[in-house]
């Protein structure tokens, strides 16, 4: 399997000034390598090879000053990312969306370069950890969590946030292989997810959204402060930068709780059912695509989808369409406009929470596509979900997943 492992940078003014100037000749290659590509198609009529633009390498470094300063691996994968990013505009195509043509980098959008297979490892030197890039510097690194000794670091990319800090993210090869999945998953879960309660399962939990209405005032605050400095000034730069610490802010709040609340699902069950929501699609729609934004519900499953991988958990992505109308109970239909948060079924007198009756339903149909096995009474007349335990998403975030397990009175009363 593989694994990717990100830790922060800790490098002097030093430092700095190498890694952005190796990031700029890194930028300014991958511009002469679109240049060349456009070049070598109006005289051929075709697209160069990779390996052809990588063989013109050498040469280039007889006549462009700094570029032989760079380690080679680095300026190898430069122009790797140039037709991987011409394969990304192939699929777009093909999917029948309308796309334009590759432009030219500019220095805010181009943060980052890797270093493949050689010429970086972790090293001790005057007593702490660096990483060692070569033609490039030791640069000190916070080793949050070890990385298990089983570990064949492949890769290691440094990139530079809007915020001015510096990050490595190693990627890491395991010999080991994922679990199977079992055959008859004993312990099966549904989730469904919304905007009031970010999730509802069908074991009576329910988990509060995350609430960050505080970062959120305080980002539009910085926002319009930076709308009044004078473009391109040094107040200019200091405030674009507290902008872009609000928006990292809440990016790893948001991250934080999704990773934890994915990975609790992924190591407590054997199967777990989720909806293949349109998100795009929803997103796309004038109503409420802010809070659907910021639910990050793809996020969510994307995560939630590895990991049950990686536990050896079934995952499975059910049709969404009347998971919230059809009664788990019977399976009638009923019309019920968004506010109605009770679902009550007139034809069977089942009555359960909006979302606690959608979960059951998402579970029921993610058994039928697993083919997993189950009475002919529905999972719902076996197991009643009759109360719910509210679990407050600051208990996620501040002491992690496992605290969803504890179905106490306290966490009831929150």
């Amino acid at each position: 399997m593989y694994y990717a492992y990100k830790y922060r940078l800790k490098p002097s003014d030093a430092h700095r000034e190498e890694l952005d100037r190796h990031r700029d000749i890194c930028r300014q290659l991958y511009n002469h390598t679109l240049y060349r590509l456009n070049e070598y198609q109006d005289e051929h009529g075709e697209l160069p090879s990779m390996t052809t633009l990588r063989s013109e390498l050498p040469d280039l470094k007889n006549w462009w000053d700094g570029l032989s300063d760079v380690y080679s691996k680095v300026l190898q994968t430069v122009v790797e990312r140039l037709f991987d990013n011409l394969k990304g505009l192939s699929k777009l195509k093909e999917n029948g969306y309308g796309v334009g043509q590759l432009k030219w980098k500019p220095p805010r959008e181009f943060r980052s370069f890797t270093y493949n297979q050689s010429g970086f490892k972790l090293d001790k030197k005057g007593g702490q950890t660096v990483l060692s890039l070569s033609k490039l510097a030791d640069i000190p690194i916070r080793l949050h969590r070890a990385i298990p000794d089983d570990a064949n670091l492949k890769q290691v990319t440094v990139k530079k946030e809007p915020t001015g800090e510096w990050f490595a993210t190693f990627g890491a090869q395991m010999d080991r292989e994922p679990p199977e999945p079992t055959e008859n998953p004993e312990k099966c879960v549904g989730i469904d997810v919304g905007i009031l309660k970010y999730a509802h399962d069908t074991d009576g939990t329910a988990v509060e959204s995350l609430d960050l209405s505080d970062e959120r005032e305080r980002l539009e605050r910085e926002q319009r402060k930076l709308s009044r400095k004078q473009h391109g000034s040094n107040n200019y730069e200091k405030q674009r930068r507290r902008v872009a610490e609000c928006h990292a802010d809440l990016r790893r709040k948001r991250r934080d709780f999704l990773h934890k609340l994915s990975n609790y699902y992924a190591r407590e069950y054997d199967l777990v059912a989720v909806e293949d929501l349109n998100v795009k699609g929803m997103m796309e729609s004038p109503s409420n695509s802010r809070n659907t934004a910021s639910a990050a519900w793809r996020t969510f499953f994307s995560l939630l989808e590895y990991k049950c991988e990686r536990e050896g958990t079934h995952f499975v992505a059910v049709n969404p369409r009347g998971t919230t109308k059809e009664c788990a109970s019977c399976g009638v239909s009923t019309e019920k406009p968004l506010w109605v948060r009770e679902h009550s079924c007139p034809a069977c007198g089942f009555e359960a929470d909006r979302d606690a009756n959608a979960a059951w339903n998402i579970l029921s149909r993610g058994l039928q596509d697993v083919g997993v096995g189950y009475s002919e009474s529905t999972p719902v007349e076996t197991a009643l979900p009759t109360d719910t335990d509210s679990v407050s998403v600051k208990r996620v975030v501040e002491t992690g997943s496992p605290t969803l397990k504890e179905r106490t009175a306290s966490a009831v009363s929150e």
